[in-house]
């Protein structure tokens, strides 16, 4: 059996716990024993993304430390996985593990699709659901081609969401435009980020969406807290929460 260290985004610990859990279900549902080592902790995008360097560096080392060990490590979060795969090295040099671990740590749903080789997710969802393709996984993990590429048009994410029973995936006409989220953009530009993510969610909107799901909570949070306070009837779910729904 197939053992995976699961890492847990702190905004997924802290405010969406429900999400961590949906992930080891969906997991453990294909087959995977799943390990969750305690000591873990951010993985420093958010210090990265604004210029402290040094910090990030202290919790990639730790990250290193924790989760060295292990031949694959998954997180249900794009951004947190594409922060180790594309921005460690240089945080943290050639240290010992660096290059192992980027190459062994993964998005769930790429995981799914790469590693497990999965072609169908068994369940039943019956709902319109939009699919937000986030910054982090479309271009720097690619989940899907982005359409600024000519390249053979793929998805993995839609494609395992496609194969579920019931489920209709809709398409908004910018199928891969950012929610405005950015981490600690959306505190020093509060003004430009809420007006990007309500236009992402009028895009769902028109396209019919019951339900806007996507691979990174951090968006999916911007995007709910929008609607919360539009009084909007509009559903957000994390990919494993739709997943795990869907098999429940």
């Amino acid at each position: 059996m197939l053992t995976v260290a699961l890492f847990v985004p702190c905004y997924v610990d802290q405010f969406y716990p429900q999400v961590a859990f949906a992930a080891l279900r969906v997991l453990e549902r294909h087959g995977v024993r799943v390990e969750f080592p305690e000591q873990q902790t951010c993985c420093g995008q958010p210090m990265a993304n604004s210029g402290c360097a040094s910090d990030a560096a202290a919790l990639a080392e730790k990250f290193l430390r924790v989760f060295g060990g292990y031949d694959h490590v998954v997180a249900p979060s794009g951004s947190c996985v594409a922060m180790v795969r594309r921005h460690y090295a240089a945080l943290v040099g050639d240290r010992p593990g660096v290059d192992h671990l980027a190459t062994r740590t993964y998005e769930l749903c790429e995981f799914l699709h790469d590693v497990l080789r999965v072609t169908r997710v068994d369940g039943r969802f019956p709902h319109r659901v939009g699919l937000h393709r986030s910054c982090h996984g479309h271009r720097e993990l690619r989940l899907a081609s982005g359409s600024e590429r000519m390249v053979e048009p793929f998805d993995k994410v839609k494609t395992l969401l496609g194969s579920i029973d019931g489920i209709t995936v809709v398409e908004p006409s910018r199928p891969d435009e950012c929610c405005g989220f950015g981490g600690t953009f959306a505190v020093a530009e509060e003004a430009v980020s809420c007006a990007m993510g309500r236009d992402r969610i009028l895009d769902h909107e028109r396209a019919g969406a019951e339900v806007i799901t996507g691979v990174d909570m951090s968006c999916l949070m911007h995007m709910e807290g929008l609607l919360r306070r539009a009084g909007a009837s509009l559903r957000v779910m994390h990919v494993a929460e739709v997943m795990a729904e869907a098999g429940a």
